[in-house]
């Protein structure tokens, strides 16, 4: 996914600054799509040049709200409907396990069960979130229910990573190569 086309279907729910794009980013996505402020507003600035979004409204401070055009209306379903998505998985934690060997034995431990308990509590809290939407705190919208679609992602991806770390805990590599 690209950052653009994340804030332009954000922008399409309705006008927002820069700031409130990256707490909706954060408040669902996190780790698993982080979007940082500078990056956002860099990207701000370009989809206004490129006309795929206007300043809704200006506030203290300079702070600008935007909106979706409707030729960011047409972009943002382009991308939904027609273009190939991009299955590329960084995750550092994958990285790091090619080389675990290393490792001394007690910090590949420690770090391994410091590990299963963030995808954990992370699991928990995306399970939490999907309770709540389940519940109906956030009405029963279209963004509502694919952000419920959204959520239960992350709840997998998290268990998923979780149930990786457990195992990886015990699993023993190969002596002679410490």
């Amino acid at each position: 996914m690209s950052l653009r086309h994340g804030l332009l279907g954000l922008l399409a729910e309705g006008p927002a600054s820069g700031y409130d794009l990256a707490g909706r980013f954060n408040e669902v996505l996190g780790a698993l799509w982080p979007a940082q402020h500078p990056k956002i507003y860099a990207e701000l600035a370009k989809m206004t040049a490129d006309g795929l979004i206007g300043i809704d409204s200006r506030g203290p401070r300079g702070r600008k709200a935007y909106r979706i055009t409707d030729a960011g209306l047409v972009e943002v379903r382009r991308w939904l409907s027609s273009a190939e998505v991009d299955h590329t998985v960084r995750l550092e934690p994958l990285l790091r396990s090619c080389f675990f060997w290393l490792m001394e034995p007690d910090d590949l431990a420690r770090h391994l069960e410091r590990e299963a308990q963030f995808y954990t509590e992370r699991a928990a809290a995306y399970r939490e979130y999907a309770r709540r939407k389940d519940a109906g705190e956030f009405g029963d919208s279209p963004q509502t229910q694919s952000l419920r679609i959204t959520i239960e992602g992350g709840v997998r991806v998290y268990e998923a990573l979780a149930g990786w770390a457990e195992w990886a805990s015990t699993y023993r590599l190969p002596s002679g190569t410490e």
